[in-house]
């Protein structure tokens, strides 16, 4: 039966559209990886994500007994959201602002609709058999495990490379009781490339594979919420949520264009609000209006100030003078003194530049 069960997950994780499935071992303990979770910690590194570091949570991420009594295997699953590069390009300018992940409707719900099938399944696969889909929202380090399943490795720029799909991929994990021989850990295929560490906009890898996500655009955009560190700024560019340079450049997403075919789910494709949504428009976003812009997009999690600071970070560093009215009504009527204050800056940017 394992060996069937095995080739039954696999058959569906297809069908579902997943483009990889790996398997490891849910009772061995994954100690090397929870010292380094333990140092990133310690280095203050997880920045204003203080749920990262709420113990015993921290140790949970890892623990698959903790995540579900009796646990033998997790199942690891890598979607791809990649398109055509041609089409990445047509997309709206404010679209093409936004990390390609988040450009359509949140995934959380497709994701987990297919996981919780793919869970089904494997509770029919034996007596008493016990699965929890698990989709990016419970405590577990996902990377840890998709590695160990040798679902990919992980690349210098920290994230998960699955052969022949690259990064632009979900993740997500079906936790089980049944026993399902492990696959075994793909070893680390970078090479002397660099290209991921050279393209960071704002320098954010102290060392290949370890990045500092306080100076990650992505950590800035989306899960920061004061002020940019102002000698950032620059390198945030034109990002309004999220930042893909480090994938864009990567040799493994280089055959993005030729593998991503028309059957991409349409979820992944630019949302029609951004062809009417311009960057200038969120300096002046009120409640009323975040609340339509975010509904079913990732992009909420910015916050209304967020994205109306990141705006005008934007601004300034265009420089164009048409931003200058919408900027100078935010300098001196938003509600946020985060705002005001990117605004501010991103008008002397502009007057610099005259």
């Amino acid at each position: 039966m394992p060996g069937n069960a095995r080739a039954r997950i696999v058959a569906e994780a297809k069908r579902l559209g997943f483009e990889a499935v790996g398997f490891a071992r849910a009772d061995v303990p994954l100690d090397a990886d929870f010292e380094r979770y333990e140092a990133f910690l310690a280095g203050g590194k997880h920045g204003e994500m203080a749920w990262l570091a709420a113990l015993p949570e921290a140790r949970r991420r890892l623990d698959g007994e903790h995540i579900l009594p009796g646990a033998r295997t997790v199942i690891c699953l890598a979607r791809s959201y990649a398109r055509r590069a041609d089409e990445d390009l047509a997309d709206p300018e404010t679209a093409q602002s936004i990390a390609r992940y988040a450009r359509g409707r949140d995934y959380h719900n497709g994701m987990r609709k297919k996981l919780r099938k793919l869970a089904a399944l494997t509770r029919t696969l034996g007596d008493d058999v016990r699965a929890r889909p698990l989709c990016d929202e419970e405590p577990v380090l996902e990377r840890a495990w998709a590695a160990r399943a040798g679902l990919g490795f992980v690349g210098k720029n920290g994230l998960l490379i699955v052969p022949g799909v690259g990064s632009l991929v979900l993740l997500g994990e079906v936790v089980t009781t049944l026993a399902i021989d492990p696959d075994s850990p793909i070893p680390e295929r970078c090479g002397s490339c660099t290209r991921c560490l050279d393209a960071c906009p704002t320098s954010a890898f102290d060392a290949p594979f370890v990045l500092d996500p306080r100076r990650c655009v992505a950590y800035l955009t989306i899960e920061h919420r004061g002020a940019i560190d102002e000698a950032l700024r620059p390198g945030v560019g034109a990002h309004l949520f999220g930042c893909d340079d480090c994938q864009t450049v990567c040799p493994f997403n280089a055959s993005r264009g030729r593998r991503a075919s028309a059957e991409v789910d349409a979820r992944f494709s630019a949302d029609p609000r951004w062809a009417t949504t311009d960057v200038r428009d969120l300096l002046a976003l009120d409640d009323e209006g975040f609340v339509r812009l975010r509904e079913g997009s990732p992009i909420g999690r910015a916050t209304r100030v967020g994205l109306a600071r990141n705006a005008a970070v934007i601004l300034g560093n265009r420089g164009n003078e048409d931003a200058v009215p919408a900027l100078e009504r935010a300098r001196t009527e938003h509600d946020s003194e985060v705002v005001r204050e990117a605004a501010g800056w991103a008008l002397e940017r502009i007057e610099q530049r005259r």
